[in-house]
């Protein structure tokens, strides 16, 4: 009978280790992205200071067959204006409810992008890319003013990664002293709280 309480014991701690490796596993394969896309960021300025972001996105090519098997009506490999207009109300506009991947900070307080501009869809060469301009006004001073833009899906459905060239770039920015960089933001995790989403961090004043 001694003999037998050991492996019992056992073999509920083995079920229950199980169990629990198979939970965050199904937890985890659920989340994982299904839609990749390069990002790039150029900074867009005018004469007061900064105006905001036109937000560049290259998708993979799974989700670019996609939508072209929807929108592009007529096979033409191209995306007329009424098609771009029917990408942008049913596969685009709904982004709205989570910020347009798009989060922004001036300073520490959070920027909430309630609405975006000019959106287009290029699809060429079986290629897509979406292009939008996010209004984020901030007037210059003499003091450094200090953004945060991170584009990230928080449920990390889609894997939003930086160009690896070119990533960000200016715009009118000549009247401007201009500090940015990308790296990870430590300030902001997602995916089970394991990654920490890369971010554009951007300092401005006024040319001394």
């Amino acid at each position: 009978m001694n003999s037998i309480v050991p492996k019992k014991t056992n073999l509920i701690i083995i079920s229950v280790i199980s169990l629990t490796i198979l939970s965050i596993f199904c937890g985890v394969s659920r989340s994982h992205p299904h839609v990749f896309i390069v990002n790039r960021i150029k900074i867009v300025f005018d004469d007061k200071g900064l105006a905001g972001f036109n937000i560049h996105w290259k998708f993979d090519e799974m989700f670019a067959g996609m939508i072209a098997g929807d929108y592009d009506k007529n096979q033409n490999g191209f995306l007329e204006k009424n098609e771009i207009v029917l990408i942008e109300k049913e596969a685009f506009s709904y982004l709205a409810n989570y910020n347009y991947f798009t989060f922004i900070k001036i300073g520490e307080k959070p920027f909430k992008v309630k609405f975006i501009q000019n959106f287009s869809a290029i699809l060429n060469n079986n290629k897509l890319s979406y292009k939008f301009f996010v209004p984020c006004h901030v007037t210059a001073t003499n003091n450094f003013k200090n953004i945060t833009v991170a584009v990230y899906d928080p449920s990390y459905y889609s894997a939003i990664f930086f160009a690896e060239k070119n990533p960000a770039a200016l715009d009118n920015s000549e009247a401007f002293e201009v500090r940015t960089a990308i790296k990870e933001d430590e300030s902001t995790s997602i995916y089970y709280d394991m990654i920490n989403p890369w971010a554009l961090f951007l300092n401005f004043r006024i040319k001394q």
